[in-house]
């Protein structure tokens, strides 16, 4: 698995050195311009854009200026939840993290009985969960290199291509919510609205489970015959040989991701960015067992929700009139809408901003969970519906003669978005 994981870099580095011109070619400027438009067409980029021009508009606006906009920043811990969601991210994305869970869903497959149909249930059913953990983005990094190694490469149906996106998608986006620390549109609201890990688990958790068990039960039967025909490759099995991870350094990994957690729940930010540079100092010395640091992924993350923060204090005015005329039926199913148009946490941030539902109240907490439910989901609905779903679109998109149809997603995964919503309805 780790050459696997060598290979997808290399290739993507590969195709950044082909799409650029060779600075003989082109000048300075124009390869900053290709390079600025190329980060403008980014999915996480807008709503930081838009934050940036609301600061600009703040410090020339009459009466206001820079003291202003300065005093709207530093208001409250407001960027913690970006922050958190940066480290967490970056440090799932070690080479150690990764080889365990890959590991784990290998030997899973292997108990039983190591075939491609086991292979696909497994990684689409164990890989969401681990999300809860690792973070979603690294649950969808391994699950989409897992099934691009073991599944896609085998040429199925383009129905089953489709099925098996839209499963990975959704399940990804509700695998999450056994925690509260791992998916976005939960960490960007559990302090607001004092949910724990065992109040998560309690009415998102089993139900997610459920969801994620019926939905590829439900695909395995309508596809089981071609999947039974699809012969595992050998090609499969190949990999670069490395090194591989000391148990002890899995170990510290593990740790520093137990600690960032930990200061999560006391909600000391220093004390996570010291855990930060404990782990780039460890990655350094323990280079040779080592991927190379990804820091654009986090960065475009935590600078989506960071930008997310900003806006969304300006929004109440008009989300709390909103949704407190929805009772609880309607604003589960606005929910799934919104979200398939924006990403997930942008709804449950912008819903944590109304002060009704941060009350007390059974009322309060059914429309909390509508809001909630509604939009995980719907985080595979489309693309753009949950902040890890373009990492598996550039993975597997070459899979897809064309590129992915987003009207065919949308369509594969109406059915599994259902089901998780029966399941979020009846566990309520």
């Amino acid at each position: 698995m780790a050459g696997t994981f060598r290979r997808h870099e290399s290739r993507l580095l590969q195709q950044r050195e082909e799409s650029s011109v060779p600075a003989k070619e082109q000048g300075g400027f124009s390869r900053l311009k290709k390079a600025l438009l190329h980060c403008l067409v980014e999915v996480e980029c807008v709503f930081g854009l838009w934050a940036i021009v609301l600061i600009g508009v703040m410090i020339f606006w009459p009466n206001k200026g820079w003291a202003f906009a300065q005093c709207y920043l530093s208001t409250g811990n407001k960027f913690f939840e970006p922050f958190f969601v940066f480290v967490i991210m970056v440090m799932a994305s070690a080479r150690a993290i990764m080889e365990m869970t890959s590991g784990i869903i290998k030997r899973l497959s292997a108990v039983f009985g190591g075939s491609v149909a086991v292979s696909w249930f497994v990684t689409l059913t164990f890989t969401p969960l681990l999300g809860s953990l690792i973070t979603e983005p690294a649950a969808m990094t391994i699950g989409a290199l897992l099934l691009a190694q073991q599944f896609y490469h085998l040429q199925p149906s383009v129905r089953l291509k489709y099925a098996t996106l839209a499963l990975l998608f959704v399940n990804v986006s509700i695998g999450g919510a056994l925690t509260h620390f791992a998916a976005p549109p939960i960490v960007m609201v559990a302090q607001r609205w004092g949910w724990t890990t065992a109040d998560v688990f309690q009415q998102f958790g089993l139900a997610s489970l459920a969801a994620i068990l019926i939905s590829n039960t439900l695909a395995y039967f309508v596809f089981r015959k071609e999947l039974s025909s699809l012969a595992m490759s050998a090609q499969s099995q190949v990999g670069e040989s490395k090194p591989s991870v000391p148990f002890w350094i899995l170990g510290v990994h593990l740790a520093l991701m137990a600690w960032t957690v930990y200061m999560l729940v006391l909600h000391q930010a220093r004390w996570m960015g010291l855990g930060l540079s404990a782990y780039v100092a460890f990655h350094a010395i323990t280079y040779r067992w080592q991927n190379p640091i990804s820091f654009r992924s986090p960065l475009l993350v935590g600078f989506f929700l960071a930008g997310l923060v900003v806006l969304g204090g300006q929004q109440s005015w008009w989300i709390s009139p909103v949704l407190v005329r929805m009772d609880e039926t309607s604003l589960l199913f606005a929910s799934v809408v919104l979200t398939s148009f924006n990403d997930n946490a942008a709804i449950t941030y912008l819903a944590s901003q109304v002060p009704a539902l941060a009350e007390g109240g059974e009322i309060s907490a059914g429309l909390r969970h509508a809001v909630m439910a509604g939009a995980l989901a719907g985080g595979g609905l489309t693309v753009i519906a949950n902040a890890p779903n373009p990492a598996g679109q550039a993975i597997l998109s070459r899979h897809f003669a064309g590129g992915i149809s987003p009207w065919r997603l949308f369509l594969w995964a109406i059915i599994p978005t259902l089901i998780a919503l029966l399941a979020y309805t009846v566990a309520r």
